[in-house]
């Protein structure tokens, strides 16, 4: 078990935290500034890695439809949860926003699919893609629409979510899916260049914008936030799992997308949208080293 923990470690968890220590020494050095940086995954990467997977993706449409509806639950629940505790707390408008972002968008992508593949198999991968398209969908939506909420208020909001550009490729996507089109061999292998940039332009980022804090401070908000992205994600995942009646890889994969430590792009959205960037930077740098201890515990104990 040891050596099966280290291996997570050293072979899956460390190579994550390179590109953001290349962006944390190389930002000031270089002058590189980390808001432009974030652009590109948000507005042009991350759409192109949402067209090159989903266009081509073939899921039983069942199997799909019964995992998207279980972690649509999930994410519900925990971005309530979040909600309600920052309310319970009496926080500020822009901090339950923040709650809800690092609630609603585990880190299913770079931490996820390999964490779930190393542990559970290469049958696995196509479960934890599927489980990292829809969280990745309802995480866009939550935290854009948390995001504006103080702006623009309920309406705002709304509007904001639909101007997305993930979710704008996702519309041609799906369509290019379901209506068995063919996309032509230069728009995929240009859609896959651009998508293979997407998690590393997102970590250097992250280590840029980490390099400009003046001090890091791992605050309580830090810490409550973290909490119930590591530890309230995989409870709710086991226990929305009876009553959906996920079993075995389906069910597995679903609780480990669901302990995953909050995603870079939450920094991202912060630093589009102006949403307490320093906060949210450093609650996914505390959740992410946290997450060597809970996601040790859930992978021993699913």
């Amino acid at each position: 078990m040891f050596l099966e923990l280290a291996q997570i470690f050293i072979n899956v968890i460390t190579p994550v935290f390179a590109p953001v220590a290349v962006g944390y020494l190389a930002g000031p050095r270089l002058g590189l500034d980390g808001r432009t940086l974030s652009r590109l995954p948000y507005y042009i990467l991350i759409p192109a890695f949402v067209f090159n997977v989903i266009s081509v993706a073939e899921v039983p449409t069942a199997l799909a439809t019964q995992m998207i509806l279980y972690i649509l639950v999930v994410q519900l629940a925990i971005s309530g949860l979040a909600f309600g505790v920052g309310k319970a707390l009496r926080r500020p408008a822009k901090m339950v926003a923040a709650f809800v972002m690092v609630a609603a968008f585990p880190n299913v992508g770079n931490f996820g699919l390999p964490i779930i593949t190393f542990r559970l198999g290469d049958e696995a991968v196509l479960v934890a893609t599927v489980y990292f398209l829809a969280m990745m969908t309802i995480g866009f939506i939550v935290c854009v629409a948390a995001a504006n909420w103080d702006h623009g208020g309920g309406t705002g909001a709304a509007l904001a979510v639909f101007k997305t550009p993930a979710l704008l490729a996702l519309v041609p996507s799906l369509l290019v899916n379901w209506l068995n089109i063919e996309p032509p061999l230069f728009l995929m292998r240009a859609t896959g260049l651009l998508a293979g940039a997407m998690v590393p332009s997102m970590l250097l980022s992250m280590g840029i914008h980490l390099a400009y804090i003046k001090s890091i401070k791992f605050s309580s908000n830090v810490m409550v936030a973290s909490g119930i992205r590591l530890l309230a994600g995989p409870l709710l995942a086991l226990l929305v799992a009876v009553p959906f009646g996920m079993t075995g890889i389906e069910r597995g994969a679903g609780i480990f997308q669901a302990a995953m430590p909050a995603a870079t792009l939450t920094a991202i959205i912060g630093m589009e949208y102006n949403l307490l960037p320093d906060f949210l930077t450093t609650t996914v740098l505390f959740s992410t080293l946290a997450s060597v201890v809970t996601l040790t515990l859930v992978l021993a104990l699913v």
